[in-house]
């Protein structure tokens, strides 16, 4: 059998993965907060997105953010069905 190749390889830095880090005890102290409205941050997940953000901002090696609006495609407005007028 063939050996088989890795796919990908590391996605993110250790600068990226320290920022995250600091991010997560930040919360854990309760000293966390969000960018505009200042309030504390609670959410694991919040903690995480504002720890890859910060790492982004100082150009440490983080993959590009997922495009908004990934369920449904959406329909173009001439893509319904047209009725016919009845006379």
């Amino acid at each position: 059998m063939a050996a088989k190749k890795k796919k990908g390889g590391r996605k993110y830095g250790t600068a990226a993965q320290r920022k995250v880090e600091g991010a997560m005890k930040e919360r854990k102290a309760g000293t966390l907060k969000s960018g505009r409205s200042g309030r504390k941050v609670k959410s694991r997940k919040q903690a995480i997105a504002i720890g890859l953000s910060e790492a982004r901002r100082s150009g440490a090696k983080v993959p590009k953010k997922r495009k908004a609006g990934g369920g449904a495609k959406k329909r173009k407005r001439g893509a319904a069905k047209k009725r016919k007028k009845s006379s």
